[in-house]
């Protein structure tokens, strides 16, 4: 089940991004693996904002969870992570479907993200999952800043790219009609 964050999921959301980050390890990006998860303080940030899902168990204890903040219009997807003991279950898919409604619903156009473009579980997952890489001339201010702190942050050490997946129109919204011309 996919539903919005409540305070009490904060600190499982930091242990699932610690787990998350394990697997880069495998892959020779262990400065990825090392990296600190989300302070508390941060993770309240997005939560007072109304922008962190999560996937629970049947427990109703999170095993998954996305975070976005708005981006020039756009739902930006800061961080998607899934527990490894839950991969595979297509619980990064659900999370994205469900901002995807949340950001139709609020007459966003698009879902954007930045990732690594050749790690598996990075862009060639997202791009299976209908999301696009942006030539530079696309990209908005606000993408720009974004790419520019990782840069800061030593993400740039590994190629990058930023993406965006259009938001559908929200369930039964009326396109309009076909004027002949």
């Amino acid at each position: 089940m996919i539903r919005p964050a409540v305070r009490t999921d904060l600190p499982a959301l930091q242990d699932i991004e610690i787990a998350a980050g394990a697997p880069f390890r495998e892959i020779g990006m262990d400065a990825v693996a090392d990296d600190p998860p989300f302070t508390l303080e941060e993770l309240t940030e997005y939560l007072e904002t109304g922008c962190v899902w999560v996937a629970v168990d049947a427990y109703d204890t999170p095993v998954a969870y996305a975070l976005v903040a708005l981006v020039d219009g756009g739902a930006h997807i800061e961080q998607v992570s899934v527990h490894p003991g839950h991969a595979r279950q297509r619980l990064g898919a659900l999370l994205l479907d469900e901002i995807s409604i949340w950001a139709a619903a609020r007459g966003l156009s698009a879902l954007t993200l930045t990732t690594f473009a050749h790690v598996p579980w990075n862009a060639p997952y997202y791009e299976r999952l209908g999301f696009r890489p942006l030539r530079e001339t696309d990209m908005t201010p606000g993408l720009f800043r974004i790419r520019e702190a990782e840069a800061q942050h030593g993400l740039a050490a590994w190629p990058r790219v930023t993406m965006a997946r259009p938001v559908p129109a929200p369930l039964g919204s009326v396109a309009p009609a076909h004027q002949p011309g």
